[in-house]
Parts: C-alpha cells; sequence; structure tokens
C-alpha cells in the first residue's frame, strides 16, 4: 500500500488528481520529482494498466532516476523496465523515456508508411553539416559562403515551429535558409535517414496522415505525465496534445520560472498558456521549499517578480531564516576568483566545512578561468561542470604548445601539434613521415627538418613548407636569447606579435560554428597572452621568464588531475548547467551588465529569461549565498569598468548586507582551537623537496 503520508496536501493532491489535465506547477526544491513517481505508482494501485501510463522526460537519466524509484514503490511492474528502460513497451510495465526515445519507437513500428525504411539511420550533427554543404555547393556563390552551422541551426528552429526566434538571424541567412529546407529534407530521405528533428516531426505527421496510428497510439497512453514542461518546444506540445486529445489525461509538471533554454527553442507559452488547449486544466501549485532558508527564498521570491509574464508562486519553507545574503564588490575578476578561494579555505579550517558543500556560479563558460587559476594555486580541489577547463581548451592547448617548441624545438609532441596550426600545408601524412624519418635516424623531428636527405623526397610545396616552418621558429625564438631582451622585454607584446603575423586569431573565428563562438576563444587566449608578463614576473632573461611560466602552468594543471575522494572538490558550474542541482554554500559571481544579463539577451529583448536564470541560480542555496560583482573586468586583456547588474537593484534590500559592512564574529575557544588544528594538518601534509 502506497503511504502517501509523506507528502504534504498539496503533493498529495497532485498524486491523487487522476482524471483530466492537470499542470502541477512545481517552484524550485518542492520535491517535483517524488510527484511524479508517485502519481505513477498511485496510478497503478488504482488499477491502471502499467502499459497504459507513459512518462516523458528530457533526458536518458532522468528516465532512469525516475523509473528506479517507481520501481521501489511499485517493483513488479516495473522489473522488466527497469533492466531495459529503452526498450519497446510491453505488458506489465509504463513506458518511461525521453521525448526522442518516444519517437524512434513509433517510427520503427510505423515509418514504413511514410515511404522510408524500417532500417532508417539516423544522422548526428556533423552527418547534417555535410548534407547542408552539399546542397550550398550547387547554391549561388552567396550560398556557398555562408556559414552551414548557421544554416542549419536556423533549420531546426523554422522545422520545430519556432518561427518567432529566427526573426534575430541574418535576413540572406533566413531565406537561404527556407530555399534549403526542402533540398535538406530529401537529402535526407534518399539516404532513408532522419535527424533529430526528425524524431518529433515525423510522428506528426504519421499521426496526420494515418489516423489509425494515431488512435492506436490514444489507446495504449490513456495517462500522459510530461516532467520539465516548460522547456518543451512547439513540436514537442503538438505532439503531446495529438496523444491526449480525446482522453484528456495528460499532467504536465514544470516551472515557468525556471525556463531558461528559449534560445534553443523552448517556448514558455506552452506552460503560460495552456488553458487555451486545456480549459479545464486544473493547477496545483507546490509552494513549500525543502531545500533553502527563507532568507534566501525571500530574494528569490522578489527578483522574480519583477516578470510580469508568470504565474503567481510563492515560495516558503520550514528551515529557519539562516544568513542573510553577503553582496561582494571587487576591484576585478582575479580579486574576486581569491576572495572566493580565501572565503572556502577559512570556512574549512575554521568551520570544517568540506570543499563538496560550495558551489561557484557564473553566467558564461569565460568566467571560469580566473577562478580556476585562484583554485590551482590554492591547493583547492574543484571540478568543472559543463565546460572544459581552461588550459584543455584547443586554442589553450595550441599557444602553450607553441610556446614550448620555441623555447625547445627538440619537443616532437609540441612541434607535430603546431606544425599546421593554422594549415600551412603540413598535412598529417606530412608529419608521420618525419616523424618515422626522425624515429629511424633516432633524432628529434625538428632535425630531420633540417636534414636535406630527408626533405629531399617530399614534393617543392612541401619542402618549402618545412623549410618555413624552420625559419618560422628559429626566427621567432631569437629575441627570447638576444642579448639585448633583458629585463622589461614584453613577452606577451612578443607573443601578440607572433600571433596576429600568423593569423591565428582569424583562424580561430573562422573554425567556429558563430560569431561569438569564435569571439570567446579569442577572448580566452588574449586572456592568456595578457598574463604571460604578470604571471612570468617583470625581471631576469625572456626565455627564463617564460620558462617560469610554462613550469607553473604545467605544475598546476597536474595538480589538479591528482586523484580526489569522490566529490571532494568545489563545484564550478555555469547557471545553465546548475538547473536540477543544489549546494549548501553558493557563490554568484560575475554580477554585471553585459554577462548577467547578458548584452546580446538585452539587444534581443530577453531580459525576463536572464531574470529567470539569476532566479535558478539563487534557488540554488540550501543555507548561505554570497553575491559578487567587479568594478572592472579584463577584456581582450585590457581592463575595462564594469557597472553591477540591474538585478541587484531588484533584491530586498533588508535581506542583504555588504561585505564591508557586515560585523566580524568574535573568535571562540573553540573556533581557534579548531583552526589550529587545521593548520597543523595542512603544514603536515606539506613534504619537504
Amino acid at each position: 500500500m502506497l503511504d502517501l503520508s509523506v507528502l504534504n496536501p498539496r503533493q498529495r493532491e497532485a498524486v491523487t488528481t487522476l482524471q483530466g489535465p492537470v499542470l502541477i506547477l512545481a517552484g524550485a526544491g518542492t520535491g517535483k520529482t517524488r510527484v511524479i513517481t508517485y502519481r505513477i505508482a498511485h496510478l497503478i494501485e488504482r488499477g491502471v494498466p502499467p502499459e497504459h501510463i507513459l512518462a516523458v522526460t528530457f533526458t536518458n537519466k532522468a528516465a532512469r532516476e525516475m523509473l528506479e524509484r517507481v520501481q521501489q514503490l511499485v517493483p513488479r511492474p516495473c522489473h522488466a523496465a527497469a533492466a531495459a528502460p529503452e526498450a519497446a513497451p510491453g505488458a506489465g510495465r509504463p513506458t518511461i523515456c525521453t521525448f526522442h526515445a518516444l519517437g524512434v519507437r513509433l517510427l520503427r513500428q510505423h515509418i514504413e508508411r511514410l515511404g522510408y525504411k524500417r532500417n532508417f539511420v539516423i544522422y548526428d550533427e556533423a552527418e547534417q553539416l555535410a548534407a547542408v554543404r552539399k546542397i550550398l555547393s550547387h547554391l549561388s556563390a552567396r550560398g556557398e559562403k555562408t556559414d552551414p552551422h548557421a544554416v542549419l541551426a536556423l533549420l531546426s528552429r523554422y522545422r520545430n515551429g519556432g518561427e518567432h526566434a529566427v526573426a534575430f538571424a541574418e535576413p540572406g541567412v533566413r531565406v537561404l535558409a527556407e530555399h534549403v529546407r526542402a533540398r535538406y529534407e530529401s537529402a535526407l530521405r534518399a539516404c532513408n535517414a532522419v535527424d533529430f528533428d526528425d524524431l518529433l516531426l515525423l510522428p506528426l505527421r504519421l499521426f496526420r496522415e494515418h489516423p489509425d496510428v494515431l488512435e492506436a497510439c490514444r489507446a495504449r497512453y490513456r495517462y500522459v505525465l510530461v516532467d520539465e514542461y516548460q522547456d518543451t518546444n512547439a513540436a514537442q506540445f503538438e505532439l503531446l496534445r495529438a496523444l491526449c486529445g480525446q482522453h484528456r489525461n495528460l499532467c504536465v509538471v514544470g516551472d515557468d520560472d525556471q525556463s531558461i533554454y528559449g534560445w534553443r527553442g523552448a517556448e514558455i507559452a506552452n506552460l503560460l498558456d495552456l488553458e487555451k488547449h486545456f480549459p479545464e486544466v486544473k493547477v496545483i501549485k507546490l509552494e513549500q521549499n525543502y531545500r533553502s532558508t527563507t532568507t534566501i527564498l525571500g530574494v528569490a521570491n522578489t527578483l522574480i517578480r519583477h516578470n510580469a509574464r508568470r504565474r503567481a508562486k510563492h515560495l516558503w519553507s520550514t528551515l529557519g531564516a539562516g544568513p542573510r545574503i553577503t553582496l561582494h564588490t571587487f576591484t576585478d575578476e582575479e580579486a574576486e576568483a581569491r576572495a572566493v578561494v580565501e572565503a572556502i579555505e577559512s570556512a574549512r579550517l575554521v568551520r570544517r566545512i568540506p570543499w563538496s558543500d560550495h558551489a561557484v556560479l557564473f553566467r558564461t563558460n569565460g568566467q571560469a578561468r580566473p577562478l580556476e587559476t585562484a583554485f590551482r594555486r590554492a591547493g583547492v580541489r574543484y571540478h568543472l561542470v559543463g565546460g572544459q577547463s581552461f588550459f584543455d581548451r584547443r586554442e589553450v592547448r595550441d599557444f602553450l604548445a607553441y610556446l614550448k617548441a620555441l623555447l625547445n624545438p627538440q619537443d616532437d609532441i609540441s612541434l607535430l601539434r603546431i606544425a599546421n596550426v593554422p594549415a600551412r600545408g603540413l598535412s598529417d601524412a606530412t608529419m608521420q613521415r618525419l616523424l618515422a624519418a626522425s624515429q629511424e635516424r633516432h633524432c628529434p623531428v625538428f632535425a630531420v627538418m633540417n636534414h636535406p636527405a630527408v626533405t629531399a623526397d617530399f614534393p617543392a610545396r612541401t619542402r618549402a613548407s618545412i623549410a618555413g616552418l624552420v625559419r618560422w621558429l628559429e626566427d621567432t625564438a631569437r629575441p627570447l636569447r638576444a642579448p639585448a631582451s633583458g629585463d622589461g622585454f614584453s613577452l606577451s607584446a612578443w607573443a601578440e606579435g607572433w600571433l596576429n603575423g600568423l593569423g591565428y586569431y582569424e583562424e580561430l573565428r573562422r573554425s567556429e560554428k558563430t560569431a561569438e563562438a569564435g569571439e570567446n576563444r579569442v577572448r580566452n587566449l588574449k586572456e592568456l597572452v595578457a598574463a604571460l608578463d604578470r604571471d612570468a614576473g617583470p625581471a631576469g632573461p625572456p626565455a627564463e621568464r617564460l620558462q617560469r611560466f610554462l613550469e607553473e602552468v604545467t605544475l598546476d594543471t597536474e595538480r589538479e588531475s591528482d586523484a580526489a575522494p569522490a566529490g571532494e572538490a568545489v563545484t564550478l558550474i555555469t547557471m545553465h548547467s546548475c538547473k536540477g542541482l543544489e549546494f549548501p554554500h553558493v557563490f554568484i559571481v560575475g554580477l554585471e551588465e553585459g554577462l548577467l544579463p547578458h548584452a546580446r539577451a538585452k539587444a534581443e529583448g530577453s531580459l525576463d529569461e536572464e531574470r529567470r536564470l539569476f532566479y535558478v541560480a539563487i534557488t540554488r542555496a540550501r543555507y548561505s549565498l554570497q553575491l559578487g560583482h567587479c568594478a572592472a573586468r579584463r577584456k581582450y586583456g585590457q581592463l575595462s569598468p564594469c557597472h553591477p547588474s540591474s538585478f541587484l537593484k531588484e533584491l530586498p534590500p533588508e535581506l542583504l548586507e555588504r561585505a564591508e559592512d557586515r560585523p566580524r564574529e568574535p573568535a571562540s575557544l573553540e573556533t581557534g582551537r579548531a583552526w589550529f588544528a587545521a593548520m597543523r594538518e595542512k603544514l603536515a601534509a606539506v613534504r619537504p623537496r
């Protein structure tokens, strides 16, 4: 017997309201997963055959978690599904899967009715791009110059019904996408292929053209549940409406205040305007929060009320007030990063709060660099979620390989990495031949590049490319060792010079899908170039300073890779990636105009979504929350003034305290003893070299 007493009154209402359309407005931290799983279990307990239940999620991970929880509540009907959650549904178990998995199931059974063969293939992005490039090559000269990534992205938005979102695309690209659409769909069909959009669009077409298929699906799936409903796009909504058009047993769980994926096609109107399509819908609000203090919720509630178009809700909890939210102003992003590290280390040493209890949230991946650097220098383990480490990014690794090759051309690994970056006529095959020759002669690759007997076997153009790289390395490295290049020699200016000379910045811009992505890579590299002089120090011969810089970076990188206890690390994470997570102590950094709200969002009129993003970040915190903004931030290596985010003015001042106004608590004898004990442990861990 299912124990419903563990649910609060609103959760219980959501679980037991089984007939007709239901909208469960599940605020942050209100237990929505428990409600969905208990609802499925309750349906089964009330006699609904499990095979008549469909629950749709957005990720395989969420589907697996939901299935496991349902199996714990009603183990027998879900036993087979747990063993093969993506298998075709059979008698005795509910269907719990993603939208795309549902589409595959339907198409495997019925796609022959649409003229495809049942053994269709699903194209990934690389294969989609190849198809678009082939089409563009047969169009006008203007088409040939168009970025295929931009055309493909716009094509997807058109096909999924997001016409309003394409308004910001360049008119030429928009027209071209319309022109390419029919050719693209024909090309895929000729290959008996579908893409991810087709996994939603073809089932809709199947339902329109073959009503008997739709009726069979409606008969099978008599109770439909949807998780994260605020993230559905137009095609997903139409699929749900088709399935539930007669029995109307649609239960959607979501929160418009957490709708943060409009940029990839999510339609918040699906949730806000549900009554237009299901006038009889019952709305149940889950507002009791089990995660955060009342202070954190007070800040979040006040912020989100500034969004005019939303469904009103007010989160509350019984977890107590907790500390006020602290607001910091820093001189720049490096001071911000140092302060975050110091606060986390102080909490660990004095209050024994582990690293894993802390998370640092930021708007863009590029903001991770100063944070990573500060954590590495302090020896604090961290885990970067939702993005690469700054030092693992392609442009950073290329640059470091160049520096190593210039200091030591006998470094084969670095030389092979940069030999054809940017392209200079030295293909992988050429470099592999040179590597084989160096192994035969037991010498570095650079040596055989200077060996006429080896290079004579190559075509004249390749010989010229080999000689050109050798000459470039020698000429570029010469200032590092010149007697006149002593104190005052700028490594940053030197590196900036040869990067521009190589055209590497332009290569980065050309290599990315969008102009913004290319500029982000350029910005990353320029920040590292600017750090050369700052981190290598001003004194000493340039070659020695550069060597120090590379040693520090290498040692720091090795330190990060040390095996850490499971989960024992600070979490660094973007605001978009943090949805669904929670942490005892949260820092939100970079709260400046242009970052949050992002400059692009302001230009496109998406301020409400940026505010929702801040709301999501705030509601990740359980006990303490600290906010930070900088007076200045480096852009392309230069400090530029910053203005505090306009969202900070929307927060209730009575729940905030400025860091400089916060009274220092007197240290107790117990606290002092704990601090000294922690320091002794830290000193004992330091091994003499």
